[in-house]
């Protein structure tokens, strides 16, 4: 039996990413049933498409990533659809990504008794060449899932959102995305989550997709070269409050008091490199840091920066 597939993409601001976005998963392989468009922007980025390949939804207020997942998922479920290959504006999937993740599904989906929660692509970081790394929660704190080149596969706990290829199967058997995180970390705590109810989240290694991630920099501390990465003071805000939130809340029993350690340290090194490396706005992006982790150690989310 064919799969049912839709595909969604997250729009902010940049028409000619979405434009790229949209193109690329259209032409993919195995054709996409449709694509469901939730744009965030104050202007719409997409021209109104009479076809019924493309579903715009816009929200000029800015509903966030996690409530645009969310609207998706739902729809998709109400559709009747198998998967939903969820996107980030920034993503290009090479032609046959989609083709290869099914393959993979299928081959895979006996193995794991039909517990796959997501199947998702290697992503490749166009900036750096190097590839982004999915998460695991251990004990206290997310850390980088390593890449394995050598495997057809690999299991990671919380593959990045984009490019995610997610089970509707599986879906339905969880609270959906979490809207009040807004932006950054959505993807760690549904994976998360997905774990937790016995699903396994796995990478492909042979199906590629090619991710802007961040504004990465090279510099030097104390003679090493190092990689850092720029953020804007709502990114900052978001990262760290929705990181320490959820590192504190899925930490259990002295690891939450160690969990509250690594986020103040974590905190401690973004001013440092605020101070040292960013251009501009230093104030502003030290005070969304500080905010951010309080409102985090607070448990106060929503659409709360300005």
């Amino acid at each position: 039996m064919t799969a049912k597939i839709a595909a969604y993409i997250t729009l902010y601001k940049d028409k000619q990413a979405a434009s790229k976005c949209l193109q690329a998963i259209k032409s993919q392989s195995i054709p996409i049933d449709i694509v469901f468009v939730v744009d965030n922007s104050e202007q719409e980025l997409l021209e109104p498409d009479n076809s019924t390949s493309t579903l715009i939804h816009h929200y000029p207020e800015n509903i966030g990533i996690g409530q645009g997942l969310t609207l998706a998922l739902e729809w998709a479920i109400k559709e009747g659809y198998d998967f939903l290959w969820a996107f980030d504006q920034d993503s290009l999937p090479t032609n046959n990504c989609l083709e290869i993740l099914l393959e993979s599904y299928n081959k895979l989906s006996l193995e794991y008794s039909e517990k796959i929660g997501i199947i998702a692509p290697t992503a490749i970081d166009c900036k750096t060449d190097k590839v982004i790394q999915g998460a695991v929660f251990i004990r206290d704190q997310f850390i980088g899932c390593k890449h394995n080149k050598n495997v057809d596969f690999y299991e990671c706990g919380s593959p990045i959102t984009s490019g995610s290829l997610i089970s509707i199967t599986a879906a339905k058997t969880v609270n959906p995305p979490r809207a009040e995180l807004f932006i950054d970390g959505i993807d760690l705590d549904y994976g998360l989550r997905l774990q937790q109810q016995g699903f396994h989240n796995l990478i492909v290694t042979t199906a590629i997709m090619h991710h802007n991630f961040g504004n990465p920099i090279k510099v030097k501390f104390c003679q090493r070269e190092m990689t850092i990465h720029q953020y804007s003071s709502l990114r900052n805000y978001y990262i760290n409050r929705n990181h320490t939130y959820l590192e504190t809340h899925y930490a259990k029993g002295l690891y939450r008091l160690t969990s509250c350690g690594r986020r103040i340290k974590y905190l401690l090194r973004r001013i440092v490199t605020i101070l040292l490396y960013d251009p501009e706005e230093k104030k502003v992006k030290i005070w969304a840091c500080l905010l951010g982790t309080f409102h985090g150690f607070q448990g106060k989310l929503g659409k709360t920066w300005c």
